[in-house]
């Protein structure tokens, strides 16, 4: 049976005060204070866990009837982190089979990268018991499935060329 989904990751930019390897450095034009001065800019991703089974995994889930594949990620980030997401681009998707009640499914799961804009990690549904922002070199390590992994990395990818985008059109 082949099955759907689709999620995320959600990021939001924060400076650092000081250097840092574990966290992914900008140092172009975009990161510049109001004085031209550098400063240093660390990505942050939300992940979702559940303690009892000690997985950490990007926030997705199911379509709903009417739903965009679209509208499903940025439904699911949000009911599934608690934070508000405005959606940047697609990523790309991963596909794995699994069997539940003696019915293999296929499953495809679409991602998108999506920036935080509003919320907060405490209102998340119960769906997870865990919700953390973690670097993007603690979320690599935390991840459980490579195939995730393998998706933060894309994200960090367009994520630079997104912030280049931003700064080219002069935006702050």
């Amino acid at each position: 049976m082949r099955a759907y989904s689709a999620g995320g990751v959600v990021f939001r930019l924060a400076p650092l005060l000081s250097p840092d390897r574990d966290f992914t450095q900008n140092h172009s034009d975009a990161s510049r204070n109001d004085e031209g001065v550098d400063k240093m800019v660390s990505m942050e991703v939300v992940l979702v866990g559940r303690s009892h089974a000690g997985i950490w995994t990007l926030p997705k889930g199911t379509p709903q009837p009417g739903e965009t594949i679209e509208q499903v990620a940025v439904r699911e980030a949000q009911e599934e982190t608690g934070v508000q997401v405005q959606l940047i681009a697609y990523i790309g998707s991963i596909s794995y089979a699994f069997v539940r009640e003696q019915v293999r499914y296929h499953k495809q799961v679409r991602h998108f990268l999506l920036e935080a804009v509003g919320g907060d990690t405490a209102l998340h549904d119960h769906e997870y018991d865990l919700v953390q922002w973690f670097s993007l070199y603690e979320a690599s390590r935390r991840l459980t499935y490579q195939n995730e992994v393998n998706i933060l990395y894309q994200a960090e990818e367009m994520l630079q060329r997104w912030l280049q985008y931003r700064q080219q059109e002069g935006q702050k």
